[in-house]
């Protein structure tokens, strides 16, 4: 797999660049970049976030079973883009001023352009995500999707359908993670719990088609 440099809008945005397909040979192809925003910044993004986001707790569906999100979540995005996942349909909420300068600076730095922003708040490490993959029929084919982290630090494991393999990643608050090409469809991902951690947020910004 060929692997390039993401054009940021800035050059300080295109420095310090990790690319998975770099440091192994079957690895995913994603980019990161740790210091996407300073620690000030993000400490003042964290804190904006947990207090303007409305925050729920949706209940997941499995056949009979109903079982509650181990995570508060909230769906924004332009009009219509309706997201449906683990029997839960999203309907957006307006994008708010802080979500907008965020999807424009993931954007430039993804070379892609999102429409709606998945926001999961992890209120401590008892709260999780479990294995999946970003890969509803309305994300496209080969979906582009860019991770932004804020607060504590939580290890992103991501296992290949195939082998079984697992890698670990610290996401640091502050950092950006872009997904892209097959990597939905070749791997499944997850934030496993982490006793002793504090609280999180992650936006994935996204193109519903």
């Amino acid at each position: 797999m060929t692997t390039r440099a993401l054009d940021g809008p800035s050059d300080g945005e295109r420095t310090g660049v990790t690319h998975l397909t770099d440091l192994f040979d079957d690895g995913p192809d994603i980019v990161i970049k740790p210091d996407f925003f300073t620690a000030g910044e993000s400490a003042r993004i964290f804190e904006q976030l947990k207090a303007k986001i409305r925050w729920r707790q949706d209940v997941m569906r499995f056949g009979c079973r109903e079982v509650p999100q181990p995570r508060l979540t909230a769906w924004h995005g332009d009009d219509g883009k309706t997201y449906v996942y683990s029997g839960i349909r999203n309907h957006p909420l307006p994008w708010t001023p802080v979500l907008l300068a965020l999807k424009a600076k993931a954007e430039g730095f993804a070379e892609s352009a999102f429409n709606s922003v998945l926001l999961n708040y992890y209120r401590d490490g008892g709260d999780s995500v479990g294995w999946h993959a970003d890969n509803e029929p309305e994300l496209g084919a080969r979906p582009v999707i860019a991770s932004l982290s804020f607060g504590a630090t939580r290890t992103f494991e991501l296992r290949k359908r195939t082998t079984g393999k697992v890698m670990k990643l610290p996401l640091i608050s502050g950092s950006i993670l872009v997904m892209r090409g097959t990597t939905q469809h070749d791997w499944v991902h997850r934030v496993p719990k982490e006793l002793g951690s504090t609280s999180r947020i992650n936006l994935t910004f996204r193109f519903i088609h």
